[in-house]
């Protein structure tokens, strides 16, 4: 189940890497060639990066994808990979995760409680829904 989700997370995001790419060549078209820009773009643009790669941690560490020093970490046997990934998701992954969920949530219930939208004129509403992702 957990897999599956995991899997469906990871091909969203790469969904969303190619709109991400297709707006940023709209926008940049626009700009460059007609003289002609949008902020709510460029704003739709950083929130998409957003997602990709909020959304594309959980299924590069499902995939055991991250970064590591593989000069060393190839040579070792399946064991010692299991107990180094082990490790590090236990002393480093979860104590992070903890930490951006206990900061996340009262940054995230601050901009909801405020509804909070771009500053920018022209900029996009509804960024606390952004922020929900997150923690």
């Amino acid at each position: 189940m957990i897999d599956r989700f995991t899997r469906f997370i990871g091909n969203s995001s790469a969904l969303v890497l190619a709109l991400l790419i297709l707006l940023v060549v709209y926008d940049a078209l626009m700009r460059y060639l007609f003289h002609s820009g949008s902020i709510a773009l460029q704003e739709l643009e950083w929130h998409l990066f957003d997602v990709v790669i909020l959304f594309g941690i959980a299924y590069t560490l499902h995939r055991s994808a991250h970064v590591r020093v593989d000069i060393f970490y190839e040579h070792f046997s399946d064991k010692t990979k299991a107990v180094i990934d082990m490790i590090s998701a236990l002393f480093f992954i979860t104590p992070l995760s903890l930490l951006i969920i206990y900061v996340g949530l009262d940054f995230v219930t601050l901009s909801f409680l405020q509804q909070e939208a771009s500053s920018n004129p022209g900029g996009l509403p509804y960024r606390f829904i952004v922020k929900a992702l997150m923690p």
